[in-house]
């Protein structure tokens, strides 16, 4: 599959070649010279996608899984229960299937029952069935006694994960990682999925010619890598940008059986798929697998073979993700009601432990938003174990913060920066706001101020496909790559209409202006006082409609202020 994009070569060294909208972006995001820019604005697969025996101990677990094919060991595949591991896990199968080998299962943990990363009683349970070797994808990092329990049963542990590595890393043949000390790779920032799909090209870089694999085959699995790397939310950057960049490229002309299925069920026409598709309609229904039911049918849905079986587990996702909105919206609107009684701190703990843990992230989510504070919300499990999960607000690594408090207070952590999860006792857990707020300042940082930070000021004739054009190039847009945010000054309402079942959708018009600008759940006071006439400052995105795949170009509100 050849992926080129032809372009002539900017030769000025600074940014005045560049049309005023994209030299405007560019330095916005810290890009001030030619070889740069054009670095960043065309992806290029070769140049951006390095070698995957850069990674540290990357030969050590491509010569182990080729020692296992080669011997015809059983080796199961353990993998993340979310729209990380289950891709992860989706596209290693393709390869393992690929090769014709037979001998491997796939497992992903149940998120209720069995929790986060690896456990004794699943380790039991694969080496019943006979596996010498399993391969973690998006877990094990933190997993130390439980690596140390797969050695006993003469397990070998390849673990490939990007999550923060803990001062003690677990005992495993090789682990692959590239936050861990020692690694060099140019970008330490690559999802699960793509950190296994590295592996997957490793292996058919030593061996795929003898397995007459057609050279380049694995490209057609960045659909899965793609998809994870923007819905994890990793920074778009570097690697990342040409993974995401192609992901979506190679998921525009995907035949996975299961990923047709599910976009026909949520309207979606393939060759219009965008970052936001993922994040708002794929992303969710994937996770919502795990945080509702088994997260096997997700896989199972993305590894299907035939439609019968696409349409059977699209069917299944699309009925639990329906149920999901319901129940994350009463624990929101309970949260909310609970945190509105009493004085917020500076960090807030929220839970019930009738709250399932699989959808408490979600509220956290939502609770940052609303109260702009470092939030911790908590469940409990089926069989009592107090869980949940934590998102920042900027201002604190939630990892750092949760391995700052005092021992014995968590059970567990793990996560990113950014997010984490944990467990508590019952002992404790009354008293984490009391033992979070306690180390709070010492690990607090300097909070990058960037909301509504307005690219630049346009007019609504701007809005137009020239434009947009120049727009496009900055795209995928995720984590370390916004969406361009422009202001638009003192333009006058022409109409205000609110949309959808239950009105809670905006859609503005404007005088002298066909432009439209739209904000979905907008539930805010002062949305609903807006009235044809006024006169506003808007701040917005811009974006492409392409609902019943029709083109528009329109704007996605960001916030209006309504001028005295």
């Amino acid at each position: 599959m050849m992926m080129v994009y032809g372009r002539m070569p900017n030769m000025s060294s600074d940014l005045s070649s560049y049309p005023d909208i994209v030299h405007t972006l560019l330095k916005k995001r810290g890009i001030t010279n030619a070889a740069d820019a054009d670095h960043f604005l065309y992806p290029d697969f070769a140049r951006d996608v390095r070698d995957p025996f850069g990674i540290l101990n990357m030969g050590k677990a491509v010569e182990r899984i080729l020692q296992a094919i080669d011997a015809g060991e059983r080796i199961a595949i353990y993998a993340d229960y979310d729209c990380d591991g289950i891709p992860g896990a989706t596209l290693f199968n393709d390869f393992l299937k690929k090769i014709k080998y037979v001998n491997f299962e796939v497992y992903i943990p149940h998120r209720n029952t069995e929790g986060y990363g690896l456990n004794s009683n699943a380790l039991d349970l694969l080496a019943s069935r006979g596996a010498t070797l399993i391969i973690t994808i998006d877990c094990g990092i933190s997993d130390v006694e439980e690596a140390a329990y797969a050695h006993t049963l003469g397990v070998d542990l390849i673990i490939t994960d990007h999550h923060l590595p803990q001062d003690v890393l677990p005992r495993a043949y090789a682990i692959v990682n590239s936050k861990q000390i020692g690694d060099t790779y140019h970008d330490n920032m690559l999802c699960g999925a793509a950190l296994a799909w590295k592996l997957v090209s490793a292996l058919l870089a030593r061996r795929g010619e003898m397995w007459g694999i057609p050279k380049g085959w694995e490209k057609w699995l960045l659909d899965m890598a793609g998809l994870s790397t923007i819905a994890d939310m990793v920074p778009l950057r570097n690697e990342n940008r040409a993974l995401a960049k192609y992901g979506l490229m190679v998921l525009r002309k995907s035949r996975r059986p299961g990923l047709l299925a599910l976009l026909a069920k949520i309207d979606m026409v393939q060759g219009n798929l965008v970052e936001d598709d993922i994040g708002f309609m794929i992303g969710p229904r994937i996770n919502a697998a795990s945080r509702m039911g088994e997260p096997m049918d997700a896989f199972r849905l993305l590894s299907a073979e035939t439609d019968e079986v696409a349409e059977e587990y699209a069917d299944k996702l699309m009925h639990l993700n329906d149920a999901r909105k319901g129940l994350v919206a009463s624990m929101i609107k309970e949260a909310r009601k609970h945190l509105d009684l009493r004085e917020l701190r500076d960090i807030i703990v929220v839970g019930n432990p009738l709250w399932k843990p699989g959808l408490v992230g979600l509220v956290a989510s939502n609770l940052v938003e609303t109260y702009s504070r470092t939030v911790f919300v908590w469940g409990r499990t089926e069989d009592g174990v107090i869980k949940g999960s934590c998102r920042s607000d900027g201002t604190v690594n939630v990892v750092e913060m949760m391995t700052s408090v005092r021992e014995g207070v968590f059970e567990g952590v793990g996560g990113h920066e950014e997010a984490g999860g944990f467990s508590v006792s019952n002992d404790f857990i009354h008293t984490l706001e009391d033992e979070l707020v306690a180390v709070y300042q010492a690990v607090r940082k300097e909070k990058e101020n960037v909301e509504f930070a307005v690219d630049t000021t346009l007019s609504l004739t701007e809005v137009n496909w020239v434009n947009w054009k120049q727009i496009e190039k900055f795209a995928p847009f995720g984590m370390g790559n916004p969406k361009p945010m422009f202001l638009f000054e003192n333009v006058r309402l022409a109409e205000v209409r609110h949309f959808g079942k239950e009105k809670t959708h905006l859609e503005l018009s404007f005088e002298d202006s066909s432009v439209k600008a739209i904000l979905f759940f907008a539930d805010e006071e002062k949305y609903k006082e807006l009235v044809a006439g006024d006169i506003v400052d808007l701040t917005a995105t811009m974006e492409v409609n392409t609902f019943r795949n029709k083109r528009e170009l329109r704007l996605r509100i960001v916030e209006v202020k309504k001028k005295a």
